[in-house]
């Protein structure tokens, strides 16, 4: 008889992907080699964990929910290759994992985007993530500009990452059936960005402010966020980029070539 795992607790998010070929997809798509490390985030009842240490050299699996962390121990005690914490990932230092960690991942669609960030902090550790998270957040993940999807979570995302779309996932596919569909993207962390803390916020606040009045162009919009008039032309004639241009049609890289010509924000 097959163990069943505790039911899914709602005000913990948990929605379990229990369809097998779109597991297999998942561990195709994070191309894990015998020799990678892998750190899965929110396995639940360990469907896909099983696949992921029959893939890896090692799978780090961290679990918020106690009555899951046990059964998880339980079921896959023949894994030597696996290690369960009880962990929450909105407060575990992902800077701790190993070199070229692969990060695999059904995030709680409530909380999906402040662990991606904190993930994100950790680039120097991770080598790429595919994280299953509610299309519409994936399809803004990808967005290009000038797309009405296209915005902070965009340029701040695409920043740190090359963004692919992997495919989408029925709700039916879940237990308990979300309100809405999901999607599978996968992030390989950017080598040649990454960058300091110092410089990583004045990138972050220069993109907040250029999209805090989405409307109106980046002068107007820049110059609300307390950058006076003077800079501001000069930065126009330093990078050569029209501030009377809206936010939503720079590029990733002119963001960049903004971000280094701004005063702090």
């Amino acid at each position: 008889m097959v163990n069943l795992p505790p039911l899914p607790r709602k005000r913990l998010g948990q929605h379990f992907l229990i369809d097998p070929n779109l597991l297999r997809k998942i561990v195709s798509l994070a191309e894990i080699q015998p020799s990678d490390s892998v750190c899965e985030i929110g396995p639940g009842g360990g469907a896909l964990t099983g696949l992921l240490c029959q893939t890896a050299n090692q799978v780090l699996a961290l679990e918020v929910d106690a009555r899951m962390v046990e059964f998880l121990k339980t079921e896959l005690v023949g894994y030597a290759n696996l290690d369960v914490q009880e962990q929450d990932a909105l407060r575990y230092s992902f800077e701790d994992l190993p070199e070229h960690t692969i990060i695999v991942a059904n995030l709680p669609y409530n909380i999906s985007t402040p662990i991606m960030f904190r993930l994100l902090e950790a680039q120097q550790k991770i080598s790429r993530m595919v994280l299953t998270i509610q299309l519409e957040v994936a399809q803004r993940l990808v967005a290009k500009p000038s797309t009405k999807d296209y915005g902070v979570l965009s340029v701040m995302v695409q920043h740190l990452a090359e963004v692919t779309f992997g495919f989408k996932v029925s709700r039916k596919c879940f237990r308990p059936v979300p309100d809405v569909d999901s999607g599978v993207v996968r992030l390989d962390v950017r080598q040649d960005h990454q960058e300091g803390p110092v410089a990583l916020a004045q990138f972050q606040r220069t993109v907040r402010a250029a999209f805090g009045q989405r409307r109106k162009t980046l002068m107007n919009a820049l110059r609300s966020a307390g950058i006076s008039d003077e800079c501001l032309h000069q930065v126009q004639q330093d990078t050569g980029i029209s501030l009377t241009r809206r936010a939503e049609t720079l590029s990733v890289q002119e963001f960049r070539i903004l971000s280094r010509a701004m005063p702090p924000l």
